[in-house]
């Protein structure tokens, strides 16, 4: 398998690329190509957007790769999203892209035109404390499709997202079809008080109210709130299904850390 990694969104630190090379190294069961736009620098981005959009749509094409790997999050993909599906290339069928974070606008809107996604760790992970691991269980699933890096508790169809990434594309040309799904939540340096107005935000939306079920991962790095909001993540989560109806499925082994699991992007009709 070739893999190559790209950063529509933010720089790969080099330390973080050089890292994910010894590991590939080491394993023997792929071939990986780290785009050099990877570590264009133009301010908040990893290069301006003409340069992260050509990197993106010259992967989707090239035939010599069968799956891209997004370098990191942190924001910027969604400048580049709807650009990136007008026309896309026929061989962007035929590879896997994975990532999450940031990357959740591109598998959104990937995933409605009928492209192969999943949410997983990326190779800026491998800078985290167990971040080796991270990266080894998303190369054994996009190379053998170990299923052992999944989520565990997945019902198919299935979909996860950062809970600010999705209710920013909801309303928007990228926002897929989420009838039956199984959907996966989880947030990072965010207010409590700010997770209970996305939480109103998402669950007001009558397309989010069609799931199966929400599922929350971890809220992690919470930040301070003076007062106390006076319920956590999960009283506010609960609260939110509670109120719109929405059955809650508990909780889920994503979040942003080491411990991220694997969640392909499944519907009812691919």
């Amino acid at each position: 398998m070739r893999i190559v990694v790209i950063a529509p969104s933010c720089t790969l630190k080099r330390e973080a690329a050089d890292r994910v090379r010894a590991i590939v190294s080491e394993r023997g069961d792929c071939e990986l190509v780290i785009h050099p736009q990877s570590f264009l620098s133009d301010g908040h981005f990893a290069g301006p957007d003409d340069a992260r959009l050509a990197a993106l749509r010259e992967v989707m094409g090239d035939p010599s790769f069968d799956a891209v790997w997004f370098a990191r999050g942190g924001y910027g993909s969604n400048r580049i999203a709807e650009a990136a599906l007008a026309g896309p290339p026929e061989r962007a069928r035929a590879k896997t892209y994975l990532g999450y974070s940031d990357a959740g606008f591109l598998h959104a809107g990937f995933h409605e035109a009928g492209l192969s996604v999943a949410w997983g760790p990326m190779p800026q992970d491998v800078l985290r404390e167990g971040g080796e691991a991270a990266v080894n269980r998303a190369l054994d699933w996009m190379v053998r499709r170990d299923p052992s890096a999944l989520e565990p508790s997945l019902r198919e169809p299935a979909m996860a997202f950062n809970l600010t990434v999705l209710s920013n594309l909801l309303g928007t040309s990228l926002e897929p079809d989420f009838t039956g799904v199984d959907l996966l939540i989880e947030e990072v340096s965010e207010h409590l008080y700010g997770t209970d107005r996305t939480m109103f935000h998402l669950t007001s939306s009558p397309n989010v109210r069609r799931v199966a079920r929400l599922r929350l991962g971890r809220v992690s790095d919470i930040l301070p709130n003076d007062p106390d909001f006076g319920a956590d993540e999960l009283a506010i989560v609960e609260d939110w299904c509670r109120r719109s109806g929405i059955p809650f499925g508990g909780r889920a082994d994503i979040g942003h850390d080491s411990r991220n699991r694997i969640v392909p992007f499944t519907s009812e009709n691919r």
